[in-house]
């Protein structure tokens, strides 16, 4: 004859949230100490103050940005200058520094012979740091600047 226990039987369960647990502990603590084990290196950079006051009047400039634009109007660093003003202010310019740099750029508008004779001019007082930018001044949203006519729209077939 065949009996039951009076001990009910348990099935055997795995639980799956303490494994769970487990494994985002796990997670965690890896986590931490891969990020405790990473080292920065940097450079040293003395970052400009905010309230940083400019540079003293005294000392001389090294760089003016030239731009001539349609009807050989002439800017220096954003600033019209007259035709006739334009050598005086290189010569004194050139005094202040004898190392100057000049940008010279022209726009779209603007006659070949101005920039060409804006180069003499430069080349005349003496100054040999030249350099040319190719990047049209009227895409920087420069003031005075005359935007290119807009192109012809194609005729539509009938």
């Amino acid at each position: 004859m065949r009996m039951r226990s009076p001990i009910p039987k348990k099935h055997a369960r795995i639980e799956i949230i303490p494994l769970i647990d487990i494994m985002f502990f796990l997670l965690a603590s890896f986590m931490m100490v891969s990020l405790s084990q990473t080292h920065m290196k940097g450079i040293l950079v003395n970052l400009p103050k905010r309230d940083a006051a400019p540079p003293p009047p005294d000392q001389p400039k090294d760089f003016v940005a030239v731009r001539v634009t349609a009807g050989n109007l002439t800017y220096f660093d954003n600033t019209p200058i007259n035709d006739a003003d334009v050598l005086p202010r290189l010569y004194e310019l050139h005094q202040k520094n004898p190392d100057l740099k000049v940008s010279i750029s022209a726009e779209e508008q603007a006659l070949h012979g101005d920039v060409i004779q804006l180069l003499d001019r430069v080349r005349k007082v003496g100054i040999q740091k030249i350099g040319y930018q190719i990047k049209a001044a009227q895409a920087q949203g420069a003031p005075g600047t005359v935007p290119p006519p807009a192109p012809a729209a194609p005729p539509k077939p009938k």
